[in-house]
């Protein structure tokens, strides 16, 4: 993987987000075919082709520092964001490990681990941390473990409590979700969390997700993609904060659809933690605008194609409905109709 250069820029207010050439070509294009319907879509979460957000566990690119800036922005506003249930510790701890265990292993030139039986000392260059503690001694850091770990790692991460043969949203650090609150979904089984998704439950999406995720075994993480689009690139579309981002949605127009409008793609991966027999679900997100994305444009007639064809109650659940037929109008001119064949490669 070649080193990014970490980008100075932000997610709100002048929206300088933008994503240099290699961002655009290792983006995790979501649509292998024609057409889309909700599924579980889930794979072993093992290395993927170097370079690629899949090479590592956990990905690291250009935008890490000003995603974790966004991140406590959030948490200054909002404590909230981060929940932590008080039977949570041993998941904590666990949460600790299995990231700095895999950042220092997979980016060495920026994260260090070392350790002395259960004292550890991690060493994050970019953010300039460099903290000595004691494993399983919360004290030793100036913050809870969990906070501690995810306020330095992309993306959120909800950690869900196996009892009942069910699984409970028990834990989590969510700052950059897509329209929906931890807060209010902290505690809530498998079944409730996932209920607002149209279509799924028809066709018993959760039932089987629910059985595959209970028998998940440590050591054998899972992935999936899922996605939907967002206008302006801002990483926090909260329902608390839906007054700043809301009006948003109805501010594209056909000038303007190509630098507002981002496909908004998130690789989910879960991880069964060893301790606590919890299990890690990383919701990391990506974006790119529809400007951006029609520099392949095998991607502009693959998402021309998507959204002609989406359910409408997908369009809405998505929350596309204000602005879905502009960007189809915008990327008819790119579509030639001809045979895409299966794959998302760029080329």
């Amino acid at each position: 993987m070649n080193t990014p250069a970490f980008k100075h820029e932000t997610f709100r207010d002048d929206y300088s987000f933008s994503n240099s050439a290699e961002a655009i070509r290792r983006f995790p294009f979501p649509f292998p075919e024609d057409d889309y319907m909700y599924s579980v879509n889930i794979e072993q979460h093992e290395p993927g082709a170097p370079g690629s957000v899949l090479e590592h566990l956990i990905d690291i690119d250009e935008h890490y520092l000003a995603e974790c800036e966004d991140r406590r922005l959030t948490l200054e506003q909002d404590p909230d964001r981060c929940i932590i249930t008080p039977h949570m510790i041993d998941a904590q701890w666990d949460m600790v490990e299995l990231v700095m265990e895999s950042l220092a292993a997979d980016y060495p030139q920026w994260f260090s681990l070392s350790k002395n039986g259960d004292d550890w000392h991690w060493i994050n260059t970019p953010m300039g941390i460099d903290q000595q503690f004691r494993f399983g001694d919360a004290s030793t850091l100036p913050m809870p473990p969990f906070e501690f770990i995810t306020r330095q790692v992309q993306g959120d991460w909800i950690i869900m409590d196996q009892r009942d043969d069910d699984l409970f949203a028990d834990m989590g650090m969510v700052t950059s979700q897509a329209d929906w609150s931890i807060a209010f979904d902290a505690g809530m089984s498998f079944k409730e969390w996932h209920g607002p998704v149209p279509q799924a439950n028809e066709i018993g999406v959760f039932d089987r997700a629910l059985k595959y995720l209970l028998h998940l075994q440590y050591g054998s993480p899972v992935r999936r993609l899922n996605w939907t689009m967002t206008v302006n690139p801002r990483l926090d579309t909260s329902p608390e904060n839906y007054p700043f981002w809301g009006p948003d949605n109805v501010s594209v127009t056909p000038e303007n659809v190509g630098d507002k409008v981002y496909l908004r793609v998130e690789l989910q991966a879960l991880f069964r933690l060893p301790r606590s027999n919890a299990i890690a679900f990383s919701v990391r997100g990506y974006l790119i605008s529809l400007n951006e994305l029609v520099t392949y444009p095998r991607w502009g007639k693959r998402l021309h194609r998507i959204l002609k064809g989406l359910h409408p109650d997908l369009s809405e659940y998505k929350g596309l409905d204000h602005y879905r037929q502009t960007v189809i109008d915008w990327l008819a001119p790119m579509d030639d109709g001809a045979d895409l064949g299966l794959g998302t490669q760029p080329e």
